[in-house]
C-alpha cells in the first residue's frame, strides 16, 4: 500500500516535467503573458478613463478597469491561448473568473506586502506583484478553466 502512495505523491512532479519538454506549453505561456500584457494595457486605458474624464473614484474605477480587462483576456486566451472554444463559453468564464479572484487576492497579498513591509515603491512593487502572480494565473487556467474535458 505504501509503494501506491509513493507513485501517487511522485506523479504530479513527473506530470510537470514531462509538461515542462513541450513546446506548445512554452508557447501557451508566452500567448498567455502577451494576452496579460494586452490585459494590462486595456486595464490601464479604462482606469485612467474612468478617473479623469468621468471623475469616478479611484477605488470603483480600478474594479471596472479589472472587470473589463478580466472579459479582454477571457475572451484572448480562450480563442488563442488555450484554443478551448469547443466547451460552453459560460463553465470555462465562470472557471476563469475564480482562477482570475484568486491570483488577484494573491497578487493584491504581494503588492501589500512589498509596499507596507518593504517599502517598495507602489508601481514596482505592483509590476512584481502581478509578476509574481502571473504563473498562478497561468497554471490554474491551463489545468482548469481551460482544460480539455472529455
Amino acid at each position: 500500500m505504501r509503494q501506491d502512495a509513493t507513485a501517487v505523491e511522485i506523479r504530479p512532479h513527473t506530470r510537470l516535467l514531462h509538461g515542462m519538454r513541450k513546446p506548445a506549453n512554452w508557447l501557451q505561456l508566452v500567448r498567455f503573458g502577451l494576452v496579460g500584457g494586452v490585459g494590462f494595457v486595456v486595464n490601464l486605458v479604462v482606469y485612467t478613463l474612468c478617473v479623469h474624464p468621468i471623475g469616478m473614484d479611484y477605488r470603483v474605477a480600478s474594479v471596472a478597469a479589472w472587470l473589463v480587462a478580466v472579459c479582454n483576456n477571457f475572451i484572448l486566451n480562450r480563442h488563442w491561448t488555450f484554443d478551448a472554444s469547443g466547451e460552453r463559453a459560460h463553465a470555462q468564464a465562470v472557471r476563469f473568473l475564480v482562477v482570475s479572484l484568486i491570483a488577484e487576492a494573491f497578487s493584491l497579498t504581494v503588492l501589500t506586502l512589498l509596499v507596507e513591509g518593504a517599502g517598495l515603491s507602489k508601481v514596482p512593487a505592483q509590476a512584481l506583484a502581478v509578476a509574481v502572480s502571473m504563473p498562478l494565473n497561468f497554471i490554474g487556467n491551463k489545468l482548469w478553466s481551460f482544460a480539455a474535458r472529455d
